[in-house]
């Protein structure tokens, strides 16, 4: 959630410039260009950083994510599979 300022005892939303989305693709693949242009637009909206993923290029990342692509991470943890929800993802940035 977020933290209780001291001055007036409100929560206050942690700074979305804190948290990174990461986007784990493949070329070629449609729900991946799908998912790219939904994470560019929350990101620069809210002002977090990002980056792309290319499972072709990492063994590990190919290991564990082949049939899940896209997913997408926020803070390292897995926030989704396949499609990129534009509201669930700003929720998470949000808080």
């Amino acid at each position: 959630m977020g933290r209780v300022s001291p001055l007036n005892g409100r929560r206050t939303r942690k700074d979305p410039a804190r948290h990174e989305v990461t986007l784990i693709t493949r070329p070629g693949c449609h729900l991946c260009h799908r998912a790219r242009a939904v994470v560019e637009k929350v990101t620069a909206e809210l002002g977090v950083p990002w980056k792309e993923l290319d499972i072709t290029r990492d063994e590990a990342l190919y290991a564990e994510y082949w049939e899940k692509i896209p997913v997408t991470l926020v803070d390292g943890e897995q926030h989704g599979v396949w499609r990129v929800d534009e509201e669930k993802l700003r929720a998470a940035l949000e808080r």
